[in-house]
């Protein structure tokens, strides 16, 4: 055998630009306002349950209540997780690299290739458009 093809996951970084770093904390602050929105459902349904489970079985009412805090502690979990990134975001350099994430590409591999090169591809963006593709 004198090749083989496999596939090979990519990085995909891209330049922090001031569009970038907007566009990431307003995602973010979507996301933070999504689960403070269910938190809210969470609330106004949780009253509502409560008083149809106390109606039907008041012994349920604890593992009621407690698969209603299960998921506000979930909800909460996750916006502290928004805003820790938030904050992380806003303190991001212009001209800095960030990972966005892998990408898979096949490629056919020789006797005498460089495997480490071929495993540390990346490829560099700038507001979306590749700039670079690095080994």
């Amino acid at each position: 055998m004198d090749s083989v093809t496999l596939k090979c996951p990519i990085t995909i970084k891209s330049k922090v630009t001031e569009d970038l770093k907007q566009k990431i904390v307003a995602d973010l602050q979507d996301g933070i306002n999504k689960v403070d929105m269910e938190l809210q459902q969470i609330a106004f349904q949780s009253k509502r349950m409560m008083e149809e489970q106390a109606q039907v079985d008041a012994q349920g009412l604890p593992a009621l209540r407690q698969h209603i805090e299960g998921e506000n502690q979930k909800r909460f979990d996750y916006k502290n997780q928004m805003l820790a990134k938030l904050k992380e975001t806003e303190k991001l350099e212009i001209g800095a690299e960030i990972s966005q994430g892998t990408l898979e590409r096949v490629i056919t591999l020789k006797v005498g290739d460089n495997l480490n090169e071929v495993m540390s591809a990346e490829i560099l963006l700038e507001d979306g458009k590749i700039i670079a593709f690095r080994n």
